[in-house]
């Protein structure tokens, strides 16, 4: 790399105390930079007695027009301009870095070629520096400051928006960092930017960020500003300023941290290893059907978005009647933004990136919220948010439902209530928590509604502990909750009427009459347990492999008991104690057996069960609630051990903990070799058999017992429709939610028989019933893939369509016309 140039268009000056330095820095500037070094230089001839000495540096970023030749002008005209180059392009940052380092001004003004805040305001600045700051920066979003001339309205909002994430992650209280017209205290500057390493637009807010964590204070000045033609930011640079202040975040991190973070990120990919293998062809097989509906959710949803088609609703499920997107969790708030790494990728390797990520970024979120709020010693946060990201439930639901794995959303919602109740700026905390909440809705409602009972019952046990709290936060807690729902209600109000009226909507969705945990289960380790697991016990004890919603093991529940003795005059462990118990008991369910007898008692969640939003809640999952809860307080332990001076007590407490935490350590999730694609759906054969509107009607059809058609789909890049399917619908009349398309009498007789293998007598009313079935689902053909029992269910179809089926590229083939009438197309 070649090392910068410094030119001075007057060589050999004798070195003078220069009071003031004006940075300007140039790139292709030939056209707007004339004007601008003669107003600074004539403003600052005529305001000598004022400014004192003066300098005027022009800092280069590899012009390739004739911004030298411009600048060597002007310094022929008065040696006290100056000129430094970079030999090529490498950003304002850059630039700015090479002026200030050649300064020798005891002020600093650093101000852009367009000068759009005109060099008059110098004065106001100045005043500012005097009064003992640092740094004076001028502003456009200071009561006081004037806009003469607007930029473009997009580029306006992008603007304003950027500012809005400069203020949250690197800059508090500084309202508007990018105008290009500060004032710093020259020594101080130069160490700044000697400092700094960003060389683009982020330059700004990295200097600013080094001003406040040296404490050295900083004024924002009202000036007046007026947009110039000719600007040299491009639309692509407020993607690179995000980049940058994620650098900049990421550098600012402590050590600790990332290493939190980057361990969280290992433990996710260990999880998944068996997928990322070959994410393609490989398959979590206790997922069930699940990533196939989950895989099908995100390619439809990039489709929808490709095509502008309504993400909401679909046809090429449950065809014809459709599916109601918003009814089933698609979790647009991913499946949206992650459209290209789906198209680019597909839909396997988007599912597996969103949720190898999203529990990462769980986990990372949960340590930030526990050293925030509960603990500073970083050992114990990350013990705690390990716990929290990867306890028993966690892990079971990994399978097979992102929704209940990206949990990132939670901690920062319940980081915000808290802020509401501190009460000092509720109106800005109530709009963020509304739309923290309105994107964790379009994330999944279940999982904010279990949240939110978690939080209820936390801030129910706090209250009752410390009651001069409550009465200090209960007003701007509820003011709060107010500007928050009214922030939220009109963004989420079609996407929920859709959800509850628009076409394909149910009622609830049935789960049988009881499906929450054994006391058992409670106490007892997963399937996927490391060391302790039991695919036998743990499959007797829940609803199947990826409903396993308890599972913490009795020594955790041990390990909580004594902590929660030990440290029982803290508030925060009262309420935290009172959230697992509660939590725990409503995930019994409506009634529960206690173990070892026939006796059967009601359960906490009779009080709840069937009353609007929580009938289509599958109750054993408040379990999970008691996961962020335990890790609490395992935060809390551990933060105490490494406290405490005696050795006996700290050896004894690293064993419990040892012994609590390393039965739950999970084993990487199963994975085996995916179900081929028959050639004939893979290689593009059906398009010679579905016809416009027509569908292709896969033997047995798609429900949620085999959805593998899903996948069929999803390969053919939705070129056919699917009768049945795997997702939520209406039933009937009263329009139940079920799992899967309405049955219908030739669906149900093919699944039969792929289940049992029997064929049962198929007359005339089954051919009759067939005809009338698939003229319903606009059948252009029949497609029965190699499996078991595939020759009865051959025997079944042939007799059904009335002539046999055709073997063609590795499936039987059957042609029909579409509208069930079974014509066979000619070639």
């Amino acid at each position: 790399m070649s090392a910068p140039q410094c030119t001075d268009v007057v060589q050999d000056k004798p070195a003078v105390d220069v009071d003031l330095t004006v940075v300007v820095p140039a790139y292709n500037e030939e056209r707007r930079l004339g004007p601008t070094l003669d107003a600074i230089v004539t403003h600052l001839t005529e305001n000598e007695g004022r400014f004192g000495q003066w300098e005027l540096i022009v800092a280069d970023d590899g012009s390739t027009d004739g911004t030298e030749a411009v600048a060597a002008e002007a310094g022929a005209r008065d040696p006290r301009v100056r000129f430094v180059t970079s030999p090529r392009n490498r950003g304002k940052g850059h630039a700015l870095r090479l002026g200030v380092a050649a300064s020798r001004g005891r002020r600093v003004l650093v101000t852009d070629a367009d000068l759009a805040a005109p060099i008059e305001e110098l004065e106001h600045l100045d005043k500012a520096l005097a009064d003992g700051r640092a740094a004076a920066i001028g502003s456009r979003a200071t009561p006081g400051a004037s806009i003469e001339a607007h930029q473009h309205r997009l580029r306006e909002l992008l603007g304003r928006a950027g500012n809005l994430l400069i203020r949250r992650v690197a800059v508090p209280g500084i309202r508007d960092t990018q105008c290009g017209f500060k004032l710093f205290d020259g020594d101080r500057a130069r160490e700044a930017f000697a400092a700094s390493r960003l060389n683009g637009w982020g330059i700004d807010v990295e200097i600013l960020q080094h001003f406040r964590r040296s404490g050295w204070p900083v004024a924002e000045v009202p000036v007046r500003w007026a947009h110039q033609s000719g600007s040299k930011v491009r639309p692509l640079d407020y993607g690179r300023v995000l980049t940058e202040l994620s650098l900049l975040k990421l550098r600012s991190a402590r050590p600790a941290d990332l290493l939190a973070a980057a361990l969280f990120l290992l433990m996710s990919v260990a999880l998944y290893s068996g997928r990322w293998v070959n994410p393609d062809d490989r398959y979590l097989v206790d997922s069930l059907q699940d990533q196939n509906q989950w895989e099908w959710f995100f390619a439809v949803t990039a489709d929808s978005v490709r095509h502008l088609h309504n993400p909401l609703f679909t046809t090429y499920q449950g065809f014809p009647d459709g599916v109601n997107l918003m009814a089933n969790t698609v979790m647009l708030g991913l499946s949206v933004p992650f459209t290209p790494v789906t198209l680019l990728l597909g839909p396997a390797v988007a599912l597996n990136l969103v949720m190898t990520l999203g529990l990462a970024a769980t986990a990372a979120a949960w340590y930030w919220l526990i050293v925030k709020r509960v603990v500073r010693q970083r050992g114990a946060a990350f013990l705690g948010a390990a716990l929290a990201a990867f306890a028993p439930p966690m892990v079971s639901h990994a399978n097979a439902h992102p929704n209940f794995v990206i949990l990132l959303m939670i901690p920062l919602i319940i980081d915000r209530a808290l802020r509401l109740c501190a009460g000092t700026r509720v109106v800005r905390d109530g709009v963020v928590l509304g739309l923290m909440a309105t994107y964790q809705i379009f994330l999944g409602e279940e999982p904010l509604l279990l949240a939110s009972m978690g939080m209820a019952l936390f801030a129910l046990a706090y209250a009752a502990v410390r009651r001069d709290v409550a009465r200090a936060s209960w007003r701007p807690l509820l003011k709060g909750l107010g500007v928050g729902a009214a922030v939220c209600l009109p963004l989420i109000a079609f996407p929920l009427y859709w959800q509850f009226a628009g076409p394909q909507s149910y009622q609830s969705v049935l789960h049988g009459d009881n499906a929450g945990n054994s006391p058992l289960a409670l106490l007892s380790f997963a399937e996927r347990s490391l060391v302790a697991g039991n695919a036998e016990t743990a499959g007797a004890l829940s609803l199947n492999p990826t409903e396993q919603n308890a599972f913490y093991g009795w020594p955790l529940a041990a390990l909580a008991f004594a902590v929660v003795v030990r440290l029982w005059d803290r508030a925060l462990v009262k309420a935290l104690a009172f959230t697992v118990l509660a939590a725990a008991a409503l995930s019994l369910g409506p009634r529960f057996r206690i173990p070892l007898t026939d006796v059967v008692l009601p359960g906490p969640w009779a009080a709840l069960a069937g009353k609007p939003l929580f009938e289509s809640v599958i109750e054993g999952r408040v379990a999970m609630v008691c996961a962020p809860a335990l890790g609490m307080l395992v935060a809390l332990a551990f933060d105490r051990l490494v406290r405490t001076r005696a050795l006996a007590t700290q050896y004894l407490g690293m064993v419990a903990l040892a012994a609590a935490l390393l039965p739950l350590v999970p084993a990487p999730l199963k994975s085996v070799d995916r179900a081929d694609v028959p050639a004939f759906v893979a290689d593009g054969t059906w398009k010679s058999y579905v016809g416009e509107g027509e569908s292709l009607v896969p033997v047995p059809l798609p429900d949620p017992v085999n959805a593998d058609a899903l996948h069929w789909q999803t390969t053919a890049d939705f070129g056919f429709r699917l009768p049945g399917g795997y997702f939520n619908g209406p039933f009937g009349e009263e329009r139940v939610g079920i799992y899967g398309a309405a049955p219908r009498y030739t669906s149900n007789l093919l699944r039969e028989i792929a289940n049992s293998g029997a064929v049962p007598e198929i007359g005339e009313n089954w051919r009759a019933q067939a005809r009338y079935d698939l003229a319903y689902w606009r059948a252009g053909v029949l497609v029965l893939a190699p499996q078991p029992r595939q020759d009865a269910l051959r025997e079944a179809v042939d007799k059904l369509v009335g002539h046999p089926g055709t073997f063609v590229d590795g499936a039987w083939v059957w042609d029909l016309d579409g509208s069930g009438g079974f014509h066979r197309r000619t070639e």
